[in-house]
């Protein structure tokens, strides 16, 4: 079985480990129409944030 002839360097190893670390990002329900959306971000489905609209909702 082949061995490695030269030690892999901190730069190529960190490369190689890069999408290790990764993680699939958090949803929360919004409290206004229970859509999921990402946490500490107004709803872009009804445009509230903390039971208050604070952006006009898309409309589609």
């Amino acid at each position: 079985m082949p061995n490695p002839k030269r030690r892999h360097s901190h730069s190529r190893k960190n490369r190689r480990r890069a999408h290790d670390f990764l993680v699939v990002p958090s949803f929360s329900l919004c409290s206004n129409c229970g859509t999921p959306k990402l946490p500490h971000r107004a709803c872009p489905e009804c445009g509230f944030y903390r039971a208050r609209q604070v952006i006009k909702p898309a409309e589609n």
